[in-house]
């Protein structure tokens, strides 16, 4: 065998896939899914709230607004949370109804969607398309490629904007734009997100998915005989083979091998092979055959959301232990996380304490050690604090400044001295807290553990 044979049992060139117009109930929720999306992609970042844009991710200056919400750099833990969340999210989804994420509600799913619906407005429908591919360069072929591709840019372009737009400011990233005075690493971001956009949802389409997407690879983990997936009815439909209208020949199946469940394919799959990796579970070939069921007069549902376990004969079991164990720490993780958001505090300290010296004995027969706190003020509002100390006996402790004003969304550090009657210690060291409060919202307060030295027992 040759090195050209064996290149050509190896791989394959990639075949163009030209799905065909599709008609149904899924088309429909499909359609309506993508506009929903995109529908809050696209305006969210144009909403206000309280005199400001309602989803900002502010990077310079450090924060992030999700309507009501502030989050700061040190409330990353919510973020993180609210990832892990959703990863739950997506696996107990999958558990439940397959990859339905995948056929409805994934980005490249969304947005390839937009893409096919500007390509059959320019190119015409499937067969057009596919003439249209193996036709030489004309006028026409020139014009209905340059428009689709006019459209496709037009619409990256408008992704990659809205996208900085949760970034920078939206309305005057718009007006920088008309005057030509964006930065360069916004112009870099636009047009680089425009790209992505472009060539994943123009091009790559169904390669992101059977060969890019990891989550295809591992779905298998989470699905067993009770998982909703789509599969074509084996029983009723083979053998099959073509018939005229109204006829049934008792040597045949349902199954006419129309093949229109291959060309609705947006991933090119033939859904009678059994259940594949590649299926995004999108139900375009539920629709094509449920139209033919009718066309020919039989019963619908040949091809069917069901579960492995109905299509052999067995009763489908919604409630099953991982469903329940998904369900017990989904929802424990949702409640703790909404718990741990609303008690959130709007004030942050940290206690660094001074090293050199580790104490100092002054005046009055006493010990003294220094810190320093830096505090942030993560409120809407400026506030003034006060610093105490607890567990330590008769403390007392001055800042520098004696007034300690933090601007909204200011850090500032404050020098702290805190001193102890020298005849009241009786150990090396003691561990003590700081507390600090708003002295006009005495519900902002902030306790924080810190360490005093002693020159006992030198």
């Amino acid at each position: 065998m040759n090195d050209k044979t064996v290149a050509n049992t190896l791989y394959k060139s990639r075949e163009k896939i030209q799905p065909r117009d599709v008609h149904g109930f899924f088309a429909r929720l499909r359609v309506a899914s993508v506009w929903w999306l995109l529908g809050m992609y696209y305006l969210g970042p144009w909403l206000n709230w309280n005199g400001r844009q309602a989803i900002l991710f502010d990077l310079p200056a450090r924060k992030f607004y999700i309507f009501g919400l502030e989050l700061w750099p040190q409330d990353f833990v919510f973020l993180a949370w609210l990832l892990i969340i959703a990863a739950l999210t997506l696996f107990y989804v999958t558990t439940l109804a397959g990859r339905v994420w995948c056929g409805y509600a994934c980005p490249q799913t969304v947005w390839t969607e937009v893409f096919m619906m500007m390509e059959r407005w320019t190119e015409g429908p499937r067969n057009k398309r596919i003439k249209l591919d193996k036709s030489p360069w004309t006028r026409e072929k020139i014009i209905r490629r340059g428009s689709k591709h006019l459209l496709w840019l037009v619409f990256a372009l408008w992704t990659g904007f809205t996208f900085v737009g949760y970034f920078t400011p939206i309305r005057d990233l718009g007006a920088r734009l008309v005057e030509f005075q964006l930065g360069p690493w916004e112009m870099f971001w636009i047009f680089f997100y425009s790209l992505a956009t472009w060539g994943n949802a123009g091009f790559l389409r169904e390669q992101v998915c059977l060969y890019m997407c990891p989550y295809a690879r591992f779905q298998s983990a989470m699905f067993d005989k009770d998982t909703l997936i789509i599969s074509y009815d084996e029983k009723r439909g083979e053998p099959r083979g073509a018939r005229k209208k109204g006829q049934k020949p008792e040597a045949l199946g349902d199954c006419v091998d129309c093949k229109q469940c291959v060309q609705v394919c947006p991933t090119g799959i033939d859904i009678r092979d059994g259940l594949q990796y590649e299926c995004i579970a999108c139900g375009g070939c539920i629709d094509v055959c449920d139209a033919v069921m009718d066309k020919m007069g039989y019963e619908k549902g040949l091809i069917r959301y069901t579960t492995q376990h109905e299509m052999n004969g067995y009763k489908t079991h919604i409630l099953r232990p991982r469903v329940v164990v998904y369900t017990v720490i989904w929802v424990s993780m949702i409640l703790l996380y909404l718990y741990a958001l609303a008690n959130r505090s709007p004030i942050q300290m940290d206690v660094i304490k001074e090293r050199n010296p580790i104490y100092r004995e002054i005046s009055g027969n006493r010990i003294e050690n220094d810190y320093t706190l830096k505090i942030m003020n993560k409120d809407h509002a400026d506030h003034v604090y006060t610093v105490s100390v607890e567990g330590l006996p008769e403390a007392e402790v001055k800042t520098i400044p004696k007034t300690i004003r933090v601007k909204s969304g200011e850090l500032r550090p404050v020098a702290a001295r805190v001193m102890v009657p020298r005849a009241n210690l009786k150990q090396p060291e003691y561990r003590f807290k700081i507390h600090i409060q708003a002295t006009d919202a005495p519900e902002i307060q902030r306790v924080e553990d810190a360490q005093f030295n002693t020159p006992v027992n030198e």
